[in-house]
């Protein structure tokens, strides 16, 4: 995979705020390129990166992504011009519009045709004031994305595409979409066991969550799985959605992703027993810029 950037994406709820910059600090030592922080209930991702910076001196931090909903667009280039400025320009913004189940069900938010909400965002950021020192160079816009028309709008109006929960055939019909210039910063789940049970155990508990939201089921059904893989969580679901096995079958699963397009491939540890709230160093080392063939 020497022609795709390689990254962290990660879920550090579970962790302290000193445990996370640790972490943070480990996977700038290992050769990753980038640092992915999602955002659903837990800490402000803007304040986070802002800690890792500080903690950091090349890592590049990236949301993974920031609700569009839970901000106005002046907020948000707040946030992402405070971060890039005072780390140097380390800073990617992942722009999405998450999913009713957070959205409206919990924060209470009206969720209607995010397409056209996104693209009207998109504009306002474009023109909001920003009156502090801002960063070098404008910072990179990134739009979670699974649908061709999602990925059209990522290519239109921004850097590229963060698509999460996908197989390297949705990687590919991405940059067929987008075309050969913007990136593709394409999330891929791993876990380093070679038992099957355990496997599929743990992953259809982490994919559990992501079966409620309707974008994902979506997706997965135009990716040729069916509603009975995932209600059921079934074995093919988790087998195509998260890279298990050892080091040669996970490398495979992102030089998939390469091959077919991606050219930044965020790895998702999952932890065999824990699930995707406990760091497994293992993975990291193992699939680390500088291990891999």
């Amino acid at each position: 995979m020497s022609s795709c950037d390689r990254g962290v994406w990660f879920a550090p709820e579970g962790l302290t705020g000193t445990e996370l910059q640790a972490f943070a600090q480990r996977v700038e030592e290992l050769g990753y390129s980038t640092l992915w922080v999602g955002e659903t209930f837990g800490r402000d991702p803007f304040a986070q990166l802002a800690a890792l910076g500080a903690a950091t001196s090349s890592l590049t931090l990236a949301t993974g992504i920031a609700n569009i909903y839970n901000r106005h667009p002046g907020v948000m280039v707040q946030g992402a011009n405070t971060v890039a400025e005072q780390t140097g320009g380390r800073m990617i913004l992942g722009l999405g519009v998450s999913s009713p189940a957070i959205v409206s069900k919990v924060r209470g938010i009206e969720y209607d045709k995010p397409l056209s909400f996104l693209r009207t965002y998109l504009d306002a950021m474009d023109n909001a004031l920003y009156t502090s020192i801002p960063p070098a160079s404008p910072v990179p816009r990134v739009l979670a994305a699974l649908g061709p028309k999602m990925l059209e709008l990522a290519a239109d109006r921004t850097a590229g595409a963060h698509p999460y929960n996908t197989t390297p055939e949705h990687t590919a019909m991405a940059r067929e979409v987008m075309g050969p210039e913007p990136g593709l910063y394409v999330e891929q789940k791993v876990m380093l066991t070679d038992d099957a049970e355990t496997a599929r155990t743990t992953g259809a508990k982490v994919l559990k969550f992501y079966a409620r939201a309707p974008g994902y089921r979506n997706a997965w059904l135009k990716m040729g799985f069916t509603d009975e893989d995932i209600d059921g969580l079934s074995a093919k679901l988790v087998d195509g959605i998260i890279a298990w096995g050892d080091v040669d079958a996970i490398e495979a699963r992102l030089a998939e992703h390469a091959e077919a397009g991606a050219s930044h491939v965020c790895i998702h540890p999952i932890h065999p027993l824990e699930g995707q709230a406990a760091i497994d160093d293992a993975v990291l080392g193992a699939l680390a810029p500088g291990s891999a063939p």
